[in-house]
């Protein structure tokens, strides 16, 4: 069973990850949710480290999903 502090984590890191797809950035992603870029951005790395999966690719110019992150089923 998930505790609810890791449950609020993980609810926290899939809205990150959503917010910069749908943003094409962490800076965009950041000022929809009111989060720095760095926390979007780390929020995004905690769901890939507990999934073992890359899901965006990131250069200095844009963020776009890899074929992991286009075709994981988040549950």
């Amino acid at each position: 069973m998930m505790s609810s502090i890791s449950h609020l984590e993980s609810l926290s890191g899939l809205s990150a990850f959503v917010a910069t797809v749908e943003a094409g950035g962490f800076a965009p992603a950041a000022r929809r949710l009111g989060l720095s870029p760095s926390a979007v951005g780390k929020a995004v790395a905690r769901v890939e480290a507990r999934l073992g999966l890359r899901l965006l690719n990131r250069t200095t110019r844009q963020v776009v999903m890899t074929f992991e992150g286009e075709h994981v089923e988040l549950r």
